[in-house]
């Protein structure tokens, strides 16, 4: 990543040179990537795919776990005197696992409920912590893209170590994670949320083009072999609606979203049957038009008897699941889980992130909380997280950071220069 030389404004973009604003304010410690690192590799889950080495699920558990905890302690010690930054996103948060407790408390999915509810108060806890450090910058996008790139260096060394293991028969030979059980819809949500926003930080100046393609390109061919049709469509969608921020303000945004609606038109035409088929992945048309089974699993649920308390409040913290099948949508997996007052809060914090930056003028910091934003509500459809720990909350916590006003400076005492 390049250097930034300048600071953003209030408005969040592109600010004086150093020179003439002053010494620039205090970033935070370099603990804080450390933690934001943990706190991904607590979300990454421990299932999915066979590994080359066999690591069993509970070890998987143990570490993913004490990744959390170690995150929280670390915040806990950089931040004793408890500075947080109030927000509407970390309110409707807290709110949720409120909402999650009382949910759990019956115990109708078990204690393994009770568990997820204490996993998901370290979590919200660790980022109410960081948003000491929110201050509207790019900080915690490069912390998301340094940290999910090394996630996909463990993919590609998997892939190049053992390409039977990462490509297997059992997921249709779609790359998934030989080093550590990755699925391939993860592998590709990570590959496009980083590729989107390094695309943004190429167009903004945050990058060089060398840095900004050693990412690019090895993402885009991971979300390639994945198959990964929800983040491919998520990353196209999303970055589209980042890049219409810019274009009214940056000639770099019009010149790239030129070439790209140019090229995409072009790979439309001369490479439909190739595009037709990587999107099929093979399936018949019925398998398709139920989305690969999901459809049949939200019926079955969306008709499955409840009471009025579990209309409203769900049947607490699960493994998002039904009938033994993965949801595979965040709406009505947090429905499920956490009622309609659920689906509310969850609606409620898309509804304020996206009013806020709305409301922005166009920036930079602005351009990657919407391409977070949209991914994210692309992705509910057919991926579950909204409603616990997960990659998906981490997304909308980077897009909060990104809409946070810049901290009032501190006056300085009389007598000192």
């Amino acid at each position: 990543m390049g250097r930034d030389l300048t600071r953003e404004g209030p408005a969040g973009g592109t600010g004086q040179p150093l020179s003439a604003a002053g010494p620039r304010p205090a970033g935070p410690p370099g603990t804080v990537e450390l933690i934001w690192g943990l706190l991904i590799l607590n979300t990454l889950g421990s299932a999915g795919a066979v590994t080359i080495v066999p690591l069993p699920r509970s070890l998987i558990q143990m570490a993913t776990m004490g990744a959390l905890v170690s995150a929280f302690t670390l915040a806990l010690v950089l931040n004793l005197r408890l500075r947080i930054r109030a927000s509407a996103f970390l309110c409707l948060l807290t709110l949720l696992l409120v909402l999650s407790v009382v949910s759990s408390a019956h115990l109708e999915s078990g204690f393994g409920a009770l568990f997820r509810c204490f996993r998901l108060a370290l979590f919200v806890g660790t980022l109410w912590l960081l948003s000491r450090w929110w201050d509207g910058g790019p900080t915690f996008v490069r912390y998301h893209v340094r940290m999910y790139f090394v996630v996909l260096v463990s993919v590609a060394a998997g892939l190049a170590v053992s390409p039977g293991a990462a490509m297997p028969e059992l997921y249709g030979g779609r790359l998934v994670g030989a080093l550590w059980p990755l699925t391939p819809p993860q592998i590709g949500q990570y590959a496009a949320v980083i590729t989107g926003l390094t695309v943004l930080l190429l167009l903004g100046r945050r990058t060089t083009g060398a840095g900004a393609a050693a990412i690019i390109v090895p993402s885009l061919v991971l979300l390639a072999l994945t198959h990964t049709r929800t983040a491919t469509l998520g990353l196209i969608i999303a970055l589209a609606l980042a890049i219409g921020s810019l274009v009214l303000t940056s000639a770099a945004a019009r010149r790239f979203f030129g070439w790209a609606v140019l090229c995409a038109t072009v790979a439309a035409v001369a490479l439909s049957p190739l595009l037709e088929a990587w999107f099929l992945r093979g399936q018949s048309q019925e398998n398709f038009s139920n989305l690969t089974g999901r459809a049949k699993v939200w019926d079955a649920l969306l008709a499955a008897p409840r009471t009025t308390l579990e209309q409203l409040f769900g049947t607490g913290l699960g493994d998002k699941s039904f009938g033994g099948l993965p949801i595979d949508n965040s709406w009505l997996a947090v429905y499920n889980e956490q009622g309609l007052t659920g689906t509310a809060i969850v609606a409620a914090v898309f509804l304020a992130l996206g009013g806020v930056a709305l409301l922005r003028p166009p920036s930079l910091s602005r351009a990657c909380a919407i391409f977070l934003i949209s991914y994210c509500a692309i992705a509910s459809y057919t991926e579950a997280g909204l409603g616990d720990a997960s990659p998906y909350l981490l997304h909308l916590t980077v897009a909060a950071s990104l809409l946070a006003a810049p901290a009032a400076p501190r006056p300085t005492p009389e007598g000192v220069n």
